[in-house]
């Protein structure tokens, strides 16, 4: 029999949805037009004020958020509230170096936690349940979210972090961890792991998974589900609007229930701006319409992706998203965490190189591997391996520092990487996802 965490609101009739979301975007433009003067100067320009907003129909008539609008009003330019009542911040990478902050009143943590308790239940989970969260923590939000939603539901809960394998397992079937939530790659890699240690689904107590922060496919699904014995299921969310959370599997695994009496989903033309109907693929824009401290509205996140409000068999009434099919950006996600191009480039013009590189992106053995080849000038070409080494290490060192993970980095001989009469072919992405 399917549970839920919060039955009345995630079963509610469509009217009672559309209600909810009605009160709650008018509140919400009033919020930001008194409050944000970033955003409330985006309204004038189109002649907007908040009267011009009654009902969710009337949305498409605000101006849209983007990376960039993220980008220029760092860091406090989007702050819905005092700085006195932010009670946390997270952060992802920007496009350029500069950070996405986003800021959290303490209800706005406590609604986040309820999304990601809705997920857990939504995987099965009750509070006898023993969850790891092997998300990491920090300014990533996968680890806090999901912790927070664990503790919510009542589930003991294992606060590990990512990394350190071997513990993770020793952890796994020490303290019964019927539950466990990370990056999928890394539920991939648990499952090799285990393998080595001679250990298969029955020497350990899991259950279910909740994967994301990174694409991953059916057929990655249906592998690690076999090797560790599980039900896995995916999650989605954006620092943007919280973190994971956002939008969850249920027992159907045939789309994401998005978390609706929180966030208003559109999927718009990316060229034309055109609100598309429910079915048609496009980019997805997200709307929070109870943030108090970073409240973005028509944020585009560039994910491509369709919404379906086809009845589902798990009870739940709030619509569907597919698994993202792509972005409409050069945003890659690697390892779970956001990498720009443009952000390798500012690593490099800063250390003296020219704008000829290629970014190298492949899964192995269910990780991902991430390698940046950068041609040489010729007033920088030696044939000292002790020199070349050092400066892939200064480099190495630099682009750790913008992305925030390694990259293994291959100095090449000038003009050695094929130019194009069209486009830079700047990233090669050997996934299969």
């Amino acid at each position: 029999m399917e549970r839920y965490y919060q039955p009345e609101i995630e079963c509610a009739s469509r009217d009672e949805i559309v209600a909810l979301q009605n009160e709650k975007l008018r509140k919400q433009v009033r919020h930001v037009w008194d409050s944000v003067p970033y955003y409330r100067k985006k309204m004038e320009e189109k002649g907007l004020t908040p009267d011009d907003i009654k009902t969710i129909d009337d949305l498409k008539k605000l101006p849209f958020l983007s990376k960039y609008d993220l980008r220029d009003s760092y860091p406090y330019g989007l702050l819905g509230v005092p700085l006195k009542d932010v009670v946390r911040i997270h952060s992802t990478s920007g496009t350029t170096g500069k950070r996405v902050v986003a800021f959290y009143t303490q209800h706005d943590i406590d609604l986040w936690e309820d999304c990601c308790a809705r997920a857990l239940v939504a995987a099965g989970a009750t509070d006898e349940d023993v969850c790891q969260v092997a998300y990491g923590f920090g300014l990533f939000t996968g680890g806090a979210g999901l912790n927070g939603g664990s503790h919510k539901l009542g589930c003991m809960t294992i606060p590990i972090s990512s990394g350190n394998t071997d513990r993770q397992i020793m952890f796994i079937q020490d303290l019964n961890a019927t539950v466990i939530c990370c990056t999928p790659s890394y539920a991939a890699y648990l499952g090799e792991r285990m393998k080595e240690l001679g250990l298969g689904p029955d020497d350990i107590p899991l259950k279910a998974g909740i994967f994301g922060a990174e694409a991953w496919s059916e057929e990655m699904r249906r592998d690690i589900e076999k090797t560790l014995g599980i039900k896995a299921f995916d999650i989605y969310g954006l620092t943007e609007l919280s973190g994971p959370g956002v939008a969850f599997e249920c027992s159907e695994q045939s789309g994401m229930h998005i978390n609706e009496d929180h966030f208003i989903a559109e999927i718009i033309d990316p060229d034309t701006e055109e609100v598309l109907p429910d079915g048609t693929w496009g980019e997805l824009v997200f709307t929070a319409i109870d943030k108090e401290a970073f409240p973005v509205i028509r944020y585009r996140t560039r994910d491509i992706c369709c919404l379906t409000r086809e009845k589902c068999s798990c009870g739940r009434t709030h619509v569907k998203m597919a698994k993202p099919r792509g972005r409409t950006d050069d945003m890659l996600i690697i390892r779970g965490v956001n990498v720009f191009p443009s952000q390798i480039e500012t690593v490099l013009l800063n250390n003296g190189y020219g704008a000829n590189y290629q970014i190298i992106v492949d899964r192995v053995n269910n990780t991902d591997t991430f390698e940046v080849r950068v041609e040489l000038t010729p007033e920088m070409f030696t044939d000292d391996l002790g020199d070349i080494a050092a400066k892939q290490k200064k480099l190495a060192d630099g682009l750790h520092a913008m992305l925030g993970i390694k990259a293994k980095v291959t100095l090449v001989a000038p003009k050695s990487i094929v130019r194009s009469e069209g486009k830079a072919v700047r990233v090669i992405d050997n996934r299969k996802i």
